[in-house]
């Protein structure tokens, strides 16, 4: 399933954009002066040890054999064989983030990139046992695997398993042969369902499937067909992806200079009604807004980016969240590391990590990357989860009181009730429209609790010191 660390913070940045358009000069304005801070027993909950002692581990092997013509991902042509260095440096920035962090349980390890499936299985083997050196890493964690459906990829899964991995994520895209090509792929739709069939005989119930949709021509019909092909062939996990133009890829020039079309947005959206609706048909549930699994087979790695839970990003360009050592024990931090693979490796051999920035998150911007996550699922986010992020201010305090927020509820698009806060079926589809409006009222109400408690203070500093 691709959402990695890159995916999340798109999506994250792409949501607050889109809300800040909105923001008042005067809600910016004090958010700015308080510098988004807020007392410390606000945080006490989000500091427990149920949130600080886990975390889940994101692996980026940055190395692909060619640039697909769609991805603006961080990922390079390797211009010799580097594997031996990589790999030790990429066991080093396991063990010393792990013991920056205050994480003694890894959840589930995702390897994603790049093209993870061209690493050896050793590389693979030697980063779960750096793991298991700093931190328990159960026998029956989810360890995951991002796949090229090659015959290169598929030769190696059996070794992959031995390796640790239980897991297999496998980039079809498109089982379309002209696609392929426009979209840069080195595999045939052939290969692609063969690499599938294998790793469903290694990892039964554990494949997930990626397929692309709004692909340069594609129409609704061809869409559906190509659909209930896949259908005939997949395990219990399927995400959809609808193709975005990221600028500066070889696709975003083509479709500039008239090379290539687009189908219009009405057709997209159509594509992905009937994909919901073709895949609720064969028994999938939709678990998140592009995710869909039956017999309970969920990404449970991605899961917790979208519960807001820590992770930990390890390898060059890769992101992270979580509340380190010697910092209160209380504030989560935004980490990124070193893009370029070299100067990464460089750093790792100095100092042990190649972290190039860390920010602390203010307690609005970890409620906000909650929000955003957490509304991407199906169940949206239950009263007892936001409570753990903002104990003095509940969902209803948020939320209920806004009249924005009131034609989503009237209209269906949203719910808040007794369970929580979440997308009705039509909503989900719309959440891009509707996350700007809860981010404006979220900013709004911390605001003014924030006012509300400066006040407060002011007040008693009066009593306290009369003149």
């Amino acid at each position: 399933t691709k959402l990695d660390r890159n995916t999340v913070t798109r999506m994250i940045k792409h949501a607050l954009h889109a809300a800040r358009r909105a923001f008042s000069p005067g809600l910016r304005c004090f958010s700015e002066a308080s510098g988004g801070e807020i007392s410390e027993d606000v945080f006490e909950r989000a500091g427990s040890p149920r949130l600080t002692k886990q975390a889940s581990l994101y692996v980026h092997w940055p190395y692909c054999l060619r640039r697909c013509s769609y991805c603006n991902f961080n990922k390079y042509i390797p211009r010799e064989n580097n594997d031996p260095m990589m790999t030790e440096c990429l066991q080093r920035e396991t063990e010393t983030l792990l013991q920056l962090s205050q994480v003694s349980c890894i959840t589930s390890v995702f390897f994603g990139g790049g093209t993870p499936s061209l690493a050896h299985p050793s590389t693979i083997a030697a980063v779960l046992e750096s793991v298991s050196r700093r931190a328990y890493l159960s026998d029956k964690a989810e360890v995951t695997l991002e796949v090229n459906p090659t015959p290169v990829g598929k030769s190696k899964l059996e070794d992959y398993c031995r390796a640790g991995v239980n897991r297999f994520s496998i980039g079809v895209q498109s089982l379309q042969d002209g696609d392929l090509k426009i979209l840069g792929r080195d595999h045939s739709p052939h290969q692609a369902l063969q690499t599938v069939e294998e790793a469903r005989r290694l990892c039964p119930g554990r494949v997930s499937v990626d397929v692309m949709f709004g692909r340069p021509k594609q129409s609704a019909e061809s869409w559906e067909n190509e659909l209930s092909e896949l259908l005939r062939v997949c395990d219990d996990h399927v995400s959809l992806y609808q193709l975005t133009l990221e600028r500066g890829t070889q696709l975003f020039k083509q479709v500039l200079g008239g090379e290539v079309t687009m189908p219009a947005e009405d057709v997209t959206a159509e594509m992905y009604q009937c994909a919901r609706r073709t895949l609720h048909q064969h028994g999938f549930l939709q678990y998140e807004v592009s995710n869909f699994a039956r017999h309970k087979a969920v990404s449970h790695h991605n899961t917790s980016y979208w519960k807001g839970r820590q992770y930990i990003g390890v390898g060059p360009g890769a992101h992270g969240r979580f509340v380190p050592r010697g910092e209160g024990g209380v504030v989560r931090e935004a980490r990124t590391q070193t893009l370029e693979p070299d100067v990464w490796i460089r750093e790792v051999q100095q100092r042990g990590h190649g972290t190039r920035r860390r920010i602390q998150l203010s307690h609005l911007e970890l409620l906000e990357e909650v929000l955003v996550m957490g509304m991407r699922m199906s169940k949206g986010i239950n009263h007892k989860h936001w409570e753990l992020f903002s104990p003095q201010l509940g969902l209803h305090e948020v939320f209920g009181t806004s009249n924005d927020i009131q034609e989503l509820l009237q209209s269906g698009q949203l719910i808040l009730d007794d369970r929580g806060l979440r997308c009705s079926w039509d909503g989900l589809a719309l959440l891009d429209s509707i996350l700007p409006a809860l981010l404006v009222m979220l900013e709004r109400q911390i605001s003014q609790r924030l006012q509300r408690d400066h006040h407060a203070d002011g007040q008693t500093k009066r009593i306290s010191n009369p003149q």
